[in-house]
């Protein structure tokens, strides 16, 4: 079912139905700030699996979590760095992942981790309403391995059809440029992918951040 969320009834319908499929460990597709994401449960380990048969995928990299709090973040490392907490106060939600060493007693199988996760607050309130009522979402760009990133839901259902079960439109994505991944694992934060938000906004909050490696 596809639910136009620029409709305020039908936004109520979709939202409730995107609960309901995620919390019944089933596919849902709804736009962030970026490009629109399909996205699972983070805690359901076939969940995690449809979703990546859902988009063809044969080489299963574990999929960013997004949250629907800044404090939601706290629950799910170890401990969480100086430069990560400053970072995340200051840009989230928006474009800008965080990649973290995740607690090591989270009951969840993303996959072949490695002790760390890419985590976000997406900056779109359909996805910031989903997100607080279900909790941390395993989320990745709704498309087909290979196919172009969808700017819309209906762009997204021409891939995916009937691997998801909701998909919520709420019109084109506004600004398709990627999410700016920053690594704050490590003794000293690195940027590992620019995207939106540049090197230089992120220097002004965290003056030793490291530029991508060459």
């Amino acid at each position: 079912m596809l639910y136009d969320c620029r409709t305020t009834a039908d936004r109520d319908r979709g939202i409730a139905a995107a609960v309901e499929a995620v919390k019944s460990g089933e596919l849902v597709v709804m736009p962030t700030d970026t490009v629109y994401g399909v996205g699972a449960d983070a805690f359901t380990p076939h969940a995690i699996t449809a979703l990546h048969h859902a988009r063809s995928v044969t080489d299963f990299v574990p999929p960013p979590v997004l949250v629907g709090s800044r404090h939601t973040l706290d629950g799910l490392v170890y401990s969480l760095p100086k430069a990560a907490r400053e970072l995340a106060d200051a840009f989230w939600p928006g474009a800008l992942t965080l990649y973290v060493e995740h607690s090591p007693s989270l009951q969840w199988d993303l996959g072949e981790t490695g002790g760390r996760i890419a985590v976000r607050m997406p900056l779109h309130p359909v996805a910031l309403e989903v997100l607080r009522a279900v909790g941390p979402m395993a989320v990745t760009t709704a498309n087909k391995v290979g196919s172009p990133a969808p700017a819309t839901a209906e762009a997204a259902r021409d891939q995916l059809e009937y691997a998801v079960r909701v998909y919520l439109e709420a019109g084109p994505a506004h600004d398709p440029a990627p999410s700016t991944i920053v690594d704050v694992s490590g003794e000293a934060p690195q940027v590992l992918r620019a995207g939106a938000i540049p090197i230089e906004k992120l220097r002004d909050v965290v003056p030793e951040l490291l530029a991508p490696e060459a």
